[in-house]
């Protein structure tokens, strides 16, 4: 397995929070795909195969999913326990040659390469970071006929740790799609807000709402 987990010595808002999140979290919540998500592939990428990215990849719930199709697993977060831990499910799984690992905060750095599919479920953190410049970062590196599919919050879930913030508003998915400014060459796929019930980590369940964008490259003439 190629994996980068190494704690780094220059510990950012963002790492220095998102570790303090997993450090409180059961190591087994988020290890199951989001279902959203996976119905969207499923639904767009039916045949699996070739280089994934999964952004954000938390407890790695989505890209084992990916690996276990056959997908090549580039899986990144801004928490070294989060990489650990997706990394000792990956060997677990008998997945470590297809799921790689990699620390990145996204505002300082990215994954090298063109992938085919490029995923990003709930990419959101209370911490004050360019969401909109990363995210047009992460359909720079889809590659010809390859897809981006976003999963995002439109609702608050009453486990969220951003419960309580009464000022959170959230943009539209046609907001979130003018925001990549992806310009000629590109077909839209999904841009909706469907409602579904969520569970919570302690079984509890609540109706959310998500934003949905999916949107795929024109394969090159």
């Amino acid at each position: 397995m190629s994996s980068d987990t190494t704690r780094a010595t220059d510990t950012t808002d963002s790492a220095a929070f998102w570790e303090n999140h997993y450090a409180g979290v059961d190591p087994q919540w988020g290890t199951r795909p989001n279902a959203v998500l996976a119905e969207a592939v499923t639904a767009l990428a039916p045949a699996p195969g070739g280089r994934a990215l999964d952004l954000g990849c938390g407890h790695g719930g989505d890209a084992l999913w990916l690996a276990s199709l056959g997908w090549d697993v580039t899986a990144v977060d801004v928490s070294a326990t989060a990489l650990e831990r997706v990394a000792a499910g990956a060997a677990a799984a008998g997945l470590a040659d297809r799921v790689h690992p990699g620390r990145h905060d996204l505002a300082r750095s990215f994954p090298d390469g063109a992938f085919d599919l490029v995923t990003a479920s709930y990419f959101h953190t209370p911490v004050e970071i360019p969401r909109e410049q990363v995210l047009r970062r992460a359909a720079e590196a889809v590659a010809p006929g390859g897809l981006l599919v976003l999963v995002e919050h439109a609702s608050l879930a009453p486990w969220s740790w951003r419960d309580g913030h009464e000022d959170v508003t959230f943009p539209s998915p046609d907001e979130v799609l003018a925001s990549l400014r992806l310009g000629d060459g590109w077909r839209t796929e999904r841009c909706h807000a469907p409602e579904r019930t969520a569970t919570g980590p302690g079984g509890e369940t609540a109706t959310v709402t998500d934003n949905v964008i999916a949107v795929r490259r024109a394969h090159q003439d």
